[in-house]
């Protein structure tokens, strides 16, 4: 009976199905494609630079939307929306290295002055504390040798941003390479959705749905 099935099949009938299924195939591509470059987007942390909030192997869900639509390659914003605020992790376009992504949390904004003395952050002429930085190191750098743990004055320019890493001793940041401009800021950090400890060999089960603050 299949037999007699598959004879009588037309081959208008066949490259129907398989239109109809190519065209399905494409609409899927052309919806995942619009999400991960507008929406949302999956990245991976490779460095310790901003533990312990973030940890190597963590996998992040990164909002793109937030901050506005913008267009590939000329990073044009076409549809505002908000600007990072203080606080903000942020994924975007490593400046002297166009190639990579980076993640940081932002400190300062167009206009803030920033000064770091003795490992402590001055915002604005006020001592300026997140919560959330670490400092796996006592010793303390003279900006002369490092400008580490005693950077700037700076005012930061309109349309940038001064960022830093949460591990403030192992974080390669605007201390050292300068601002970030707003539109190279590919999305905020949303929520880690996958993390696996490389050497454990093994899931950190425990840090599955935590939301980024």
């Amino acid at each position: 009976m299949a037999d007699k099935k598959a004879k009588n099949a037309s081959p208008d009938k066949i490259k129907g199905k398989v239109k109809e299924y190519a065209e399905a195939i494409i609409i899927a591509i052309l919806i995942a494609v619009v999400i991960r470059t507008f929406i949302i987007a999956a990245y991976k942390i490779p460095s310790g630079s901003m533990k312990p909030t973030l940890l190597i192997g963590d996998h992040l869900m990164v909002n793109k939307f937030i901050y506005g639509v913008k267009i590939p390659y000329f990073r044009k914003t076409i549809i505002p929306v908000t600007d990072p605020e203080r606080g903000d992790i942020i994924v975007f376009i490593y400046p002297q290295d166009r190639s990579k992504d980076y993640i940081k949390r932002v400190i300062g904004k167009g206009g803030d002055k920033i000064e770091i003395k003795n490992k402590k952050i001055f915002l604005n002429g006020k001592e300026y504390s997140d919560g959330v930085g670490v400092y796996s190191d006592s010793k303390i750098y003279p900006a002369a040798i490092n400008e580490r743990d005693n950077f700037g004055p700076v005012t930061v320019p309109q349309g940038h941003l001064f960022v830093m890493g949460d591990n403030r001793d192992e974080s390669m940041d605007s201390r050292f390479w300068g601002f970030v401009d707003l539109k190279d800021v590919e999305g905020k950090a949303l929520i880690i959705y996958w993390s696996w400890d490389a050497e454990e060999r093994s899931p950190r089960l425990g840090r599955l749905g935590n939301l980024l603050k």
